[in-house]
């Protein structure tokens, strides 16, 4: 049987997409009966996985070199932090360095979109040691509601039940597309809006107390932010919802579109050249405000066309099943299996 010890600290911040794909894959892989997986233990396994990039995982890597196949999952690169969090220039430069460090020192990189295997190439990292594996959400968890449940969920969150209601997912940071969101809502009164989710980096979250200031004033009665969600409660939280709507700028693969798509409603998104390769034609996009404002009244107003992007959803739920991707775990792990067999 092959070990592998999943490392992580994901949990010391709730309402991040790097917890929730943490505990979806390392759940994943434990249904692989040849592995024997552990969690965050002291004793060296066959293969050592980094979900995190903490400084004493770095430090372990001496120790670990000859009897473990190091391997990290890349859920961020400089450019998607610069506009994530607020850091002292300085730390911001030094911690860049740290982070394409720690990369290079893995034996294997795991991606969740194709597209960052050419960004980390730029780095200096060689391609052959970077795998694409997406994320994956368990259909167990999030599932369609039926309609009567649906209209007691909305109930609970005071949003009418007859409204076309819009939900975005995600922390309140200005990459995420939040006072786009707001701006749209203002100006589709007939449309209820719906973010879930909070600063979770506190004041080191990117664009914190402009977003504050802005929502301590009189926000029309359209726009409801409810703040952070535990993820076991998200399910209904999207199935209140006729659309997932995700403004952001910058993304690599969005953990709440898998688990949006899981219920079945149309996803939009900004038009993003990251989503080409892992997103395909199951959602529809727009560039800018007035895009987002067409495209949700279309899918308001149009039925057929709504009715083609939920099933393109569906679609694109069946895509990322939870079979495909653990097969592509466990290929991943056999061969890494060899690395650490080899260098014995």
């Amino acid at each position: 049987m092959i070990s592998i010890n999943m490392k992580s600290s994901a949990d010391k911040v709730k309402g991040q997409g790097v917890l929730s794909a943490h505990d979806e894959q390392v759940r994943l892989v434990k249904e692989i009966d040849k592995y024997d997986v552990e969690e965050n233990c002291k004793k060296t396994c066959n293969i050592t996985h980094f979900h995190t990039v903490n400084f004493e995982y770095f430090l372990s890597l001496p120790f670990l070199k000859n009897k473990s196949t190091t391997v990290a999952y890349v859920h961020f690169v400089p450019a998607t932090i610069e506009n994530n969090l607020h850091l002292f220039r300085p730390f911001k430069e030094i911690f860049y360095k740290y982070l394409i460090t720690f990369y290079k020192s893995m034996d294997k990189l795991v991606v969740v979109n194709p597209y960052f295997i050419d960004v980390l190439c730029d780095y200096g990292i060689c391609k052959d040691k970077i795998a694409y594996i997406p994320n994956f959400v368990s259909k167990d968890n999030f599932y369609p509601l039926v309609n009567e449940e649906k209209e007691k969920i909305k109930k609970e969150y005071n949003i009418p039940l007859k409204k076309f209601t819009v939900l975005a997912v995600g922390q309140l940071q200005k990459r995420k597309g939040v006072l786009d969101f707001i701006n749209i809502a203002k100006s589709m009164p007939d449309v209820e809006f719906i973010w879930a989710g909070s600063a979770v980096f506190g004041k080191m979250s990117e664009g914190y107390d402009e977003i504050q200031q802005i929502l301590t004033e009189n926000l029309p009665s359209n726009i409801h932010f409810i703040g952070l969600i535990d993820r076991d409660k998200m399910n209904r939280v999207y199935n209140m919802a006729d659309i997932m709507f995700l403004p952001s700028y910058e993304e690599l693969f969005p953990m709440s579109i898998l688990e949006a798509m899981c219920v079945n409603i149309p996803i939009l998104t900004r038009d993003l050249d990251i989503y080409n390769g892992i997103l395909f034609d199951y959602y529809c996009s727009a560039e800018d405000n007035n895009g987002f404002i067409n495209k949700i009244y279309e899918l308001k107003n149009n039925s057929k066309y709504y009715d083609k992007m939920a099933e393109k959803s569906k679609e694109g739920n069946m895509f990322y099943s939870k079979e495909n991707v653990k097969e592509m775990w466990d290929k991943f792990y056999i061969e890494c299996a060899k690395i650490n067999k080899e260098r014995k």
